[in-house]
């Protein structure tokens, strides 16, 4: 986002005169979700300020270092304690219904242990690139795989629902290659070792907001 977020963290950008972030915990509100922990880093006190009133009650809690999305999940732990969850981007922007319909899914199969969200686009590149069987239970995960070398259309969606037993694959997920923790790989340990994770396809609107031009189509639409 270059200077856009200089001053700003990304999910307080504008799209359709509000942040970012603000639009998707409406739709969790929307979505039935009675709480929600917020894990910040860059320019935290601009979230914590702007939503210290917001209905939907929140907590925050502070990344340090910033060194991968397996390591901001993991700080979660102590608020989920022993409940089903939904892990969402703050930069990603979908419906009510989806929001709601992932962790249902989790609940109607207490053989599970996760669900991955994810979109069908011509090319996973720019996301993670999500492999699944023809019953829908994933096989395994490629973070930002190089642009053609998929042989999937499934792109995570940057939402997920998990039991508790994430937050044991995330304390041990290795540096990546990247040079971050990532939430890819806690999920790719859980599927090696005998766990099931199902796909969840996104239907409708969805929108992960990385790049100048999702911001500007996000503003142009009615995701």
């Amino acid at each position: 986002m270059g200077d856009l977020t200089a001053d700003l963290p990304k999910p307080m950008l504008l799209a359709g005169g509000r942040p970012i972030l603000e639009r998707l915990l409406d739709r969790l509100v929307q979505a039935g979700y009675s709480e929600a922990l917020i894990v910040t880093g860059y320019r935290a006190e601009a979230i914590e300020d702007y939503f210290r009133a917001f209905p939907l009650p929140l907590r925050f809690v502070r990344q340090s270092p910033i060194n991968g999305t397996a390591t901001a999940a993991l700080l979660a732990r102590g608020f989920v304690g022993s409940q089903d969850f939904l892990l969402t981007f703050g930069d990603i922007l979908t419906g009510a219904s989806s929001y709601r319909g992932i962790l249902e899914r989790l609940q109607r199969e207490p053989a599970a242990d996760a669900v991955v969200g994810v979109k069908e686009v011509d090319d996973p590149y720019q996301g993670a690139a999500v492999y699944a069987d023809a019953d829908g239970r994933v096989t395994h995960m490629v973070e930002k795989p190089p642009r053609g070398a998929s042989t999937t259309r499934w792109n995570s969606a940057g939402i997920y629902a998990f039991r508790p037993s994430i937050f044991e694959e995330l304390q041990r997920t290795p540096l990546s290659p990247r040079g971050e923790y990532e939430l890819t790989s806690a999920v790719a340990q859980l599927i090696e070792s005998g766990k099931l994770a199902r796909l969840f396809p996104i239907e409708g609107a969805w929108s992960d907001i990385g790049r100048p031009e999702d911001l500007e189509a996000v503003n142009q639409s009615e995701v």
